[in-house]
């Protein structure tokens, strides 16, 4: 094959995905002693022998490597087969944990930190502390913008400022930076207006105004010496950023949030505020229902009401 056709077919494939892969043939191949290619009875005693090791999202991937593996190879895939699907669902229904989900962040509560932050940046800088005043200059424009848009944080970390178009009192679009789960053509802009409080623009136009920057990461690293970084924030510096923002700020238990709190908890607040889900998918730009409906939680005002009506309407519950 040619050399340059090669390259940009090795390109296709995320590192991430490629170094997952080979560990998982790995561990079929040389740590339990599988052949390749695998038969459908082997590939169900695989996941039978490691129902009670591995997460079901573990066994997934290892399904999917092999899945690559023969396809590559001209071979026969065992994984989709019947049984060994139907082993699969053994396993979730017989392993099955129930999935932690994130606290969403309340309106109040992001008011809370947003005010503290804005309190926070301008008394550092009357005080000529320039170190803190970058610092909640940026975590401000990262909470207000991460909440709005709904955003996760390997799309805020990686985010660049060539990528952001921002108009005060009208609008910022931007395009999220390049995630383990962007599409080589996903290209989309995400937009958001204007607010007349909480407002994302503001935040972004006064954190690039107050690095003086026009290129880079729009969320980069800060030393203790004031030195923005040229790299960008690792994604997972995220989740401990934000609870020190939240700590910080005053909110009482603020180690149960996480770095999906942002997007749990716009997804709540546009819910309860009369946002269908299809308004609210493509606002966020969730392309799959199941992804949208795991963020979503009905408002237990809602349901009482609904509850109270059936009974004030039915008189006692059906039998």
């Amino acid at each position: 094959m040619n050399a340059d056709v090669q390259q940009y077919l090795s390109a296709a494939d995320r590192e991430n995905t490629v170094r997952s892969y080979a560990a998982a043939i790995r561990h079929f191949e040389v740590d339990w002693k599988g052949l390749l290619p695998a038969t459908i009875d082997t590939v169900a005693r695989y996941l039978a022998e490691h129902a009670a090791v591995y997460k079901i999202s573990t066994l997934r991937l290892h399904l999917a490597a092999l899945a690559r593996w023969h396809a590559d190879n001209g071979f026969a895939d065992p994984t989709r087969s019947a049984l060994v699907l139907k082993v699969l669902r053994g396993i979730r229904a017989r392993h099955a944990t129930p999935q932690r989900r994130a606290r969403p962040l309340q309106l109040d509560v992001l008011e809370q930190a947003s005010d503290w932050l804005m309190r926070a940046r301008d008394s550092a800088l009357e005080g000529g502390r320039r170190v803190q005043a970058l610092r909640h200059g940026r975590d401000r424009s990262l909470l207000l913008l991460g909440f709005w848009r709904a955003f996760r944080a390997d799309e805020l970390a990686n985010m660049r400022i060539e990528e952001v178009q921002a108009v005060r009192g009208q609008s910022l679009t931007c395009r999220p930076g390049r995630t383990k789960t962007s599409h080589e053509d996903d290209d989309r802009a995400f937009r958001c207006p204007a607010l007349s409080r909480l407002c994302p623009v503001d935040a972004f136009l006064d954190w690039i105004e107050l690095s003086g920057r026009t290129t880079g990461p729009v969320y980069p690293g800060i030393d203790r010496w004031g030195n923005i970084s040229r790299n960008h924030m690792a994604s997972q510096a995220v989740l401990p950023l934000l609870r020190r923002i939240l700590k910080e700020a005053g909110v009482l238990e603020a180690d149960t949030y996480s770095s999906h709190s942002l997007r749990r908890g716009f997804a709540g607040w546009a819910t309860a505020n009369g946002w269908d889900l299809k308004e609210l998918m493509e606002h966020v730009g969730w392309r799959d229902v199941n992804s949208a409906l795991r963020y979503i939680d009905a408002p237990q005002d809602a349901v009482k009401a609904k509850i109270e009506r059936a009974l004030a309407s039915s008189g006692r519950l059906p039998d």
